[in-house]
């Protein structure tokens, strides 16, 4: 977790084997997310300005917001909240920024997730969140399993 003194950020780079659209449907496709999310998914049709939510595999509401940003396969920029903690949810809003380049036979996928306020709770959750999704992405992408295919739980 960086940032300065008002706000709190978490950074995670990785580089795949896949193309910037196969990374793309990959972050997009409901299919596809369940699989390497632990079961959850996005509703979404990933246009700037559209209601996003991240669901539970019961279909319960775990976190939702807004695209602010979407260029596919580049870049999407998610307004966050998290909706079934109470004590994260009370921190408001995050942004979630997921950005796509392509480098040499891989593409670099670099997540900054942040909220404008110091010592944020709900970026400590996700710093902790996001490298094992992120995991879990690179590995479906390269070999076609997911490296831990366990299914979300509420806690």
């Amino acid at each position: 977790m960086t940032g300065a003194a008002s706000e709190s950020t978490f950074v995670y780079v990785t580089f795949i084997r896949a193309t910037p659209q196969a990374l793309w449907e990959a972050l997009t496709s409901r299919a596809f997310t369940e699989r390497y999310w632990f079961g959850m998914h996005h509703e979404c049709d990933w246009q700037t300005g559209a209601a996003w939510s991240l669901r539970f595999p019961d279909g319960r509401v775990a976190d939702s917001g807004e695209i602010v940003e979407s260029d596919a396969p580049h870049r999407v920029v998610i307004r966050w909240r998290n909706m079934f903690r109470p004590e994260l949810n009370a921190e408001g809003d995050s942004l979630c920024t997921l950005h796509i380049e392509p480098v040499e036979y891989a593409v670099k996928l670099t997540v900054t997730h942040h909220m404008g306020r110091p010592g944020s709770k709900f970026i400590e959750a996700v710093s902790g969140g996001w490298p094992r999704i992120l995991s879990n992405l690179k590995t479906l992408l390269e070999t076609g399993e997911a490296l831990m295919p366990l299914v979300a739980t509420d806690d």
